[in-house]
């Protein structure tokens, strides 16, 4: 079994910057997409940036496009986010997930992954 350890929330304020870190239990490239979630209070888990391991494709929320950067270290098996601009509706809980490829997965949609996080929570304040 793979264990996901998320760090680096914290609470900042609007235009500020953060990186999250997602620590892999073993090696990432046992699994395919690795992406980060975030949930929001009384909001249903949203996908913000995944990754597809070996060819590195990335995909983005539109709300987070040009803010967010997605990026891995296979070497340290740790998956980051970095987040510049922070705007208040970033508030929520993030999470890192992981699955490997199957037919029909979305990559931003939460059903489907296999490996999650306990979350590390990102707060902004305006």
């Amino acid at each position: 079994v793979m264990r996901l350890m998320e760090s680096g929330g914290n609470s900042v304020q609007t235009g500020g910057s953060l990186t999250l870190s997602c620590t892999a239990s073993r090696y990432m490239d046992s699994t395919n997409y690795w992406t980060w979630f975030r949930q929001a209070p009384a909001k249903d888990r949203e996908g913000v940036a995944g990754i597809r391991t070996g060819v590195s494709n990335t995909y983005y929320a539109d709300s987070v496009k040009g803010r967010f950067t997605i990026s891995r270290d296979y070497a340290q098996s740790t998956l980051y986010l970095q987040m510049n601009d922070l705007k208040p509706e970033d508030t929520a809980m993030y999470y890192c997930a992981a699955t490997v490829a199957r037919q029909g997965l979305q990559v931003l949609s939460a059903e489907g992954y296999t490996y999650w996080g306990q979350g590390t929570q990102v707060t902004v304040s305006s």
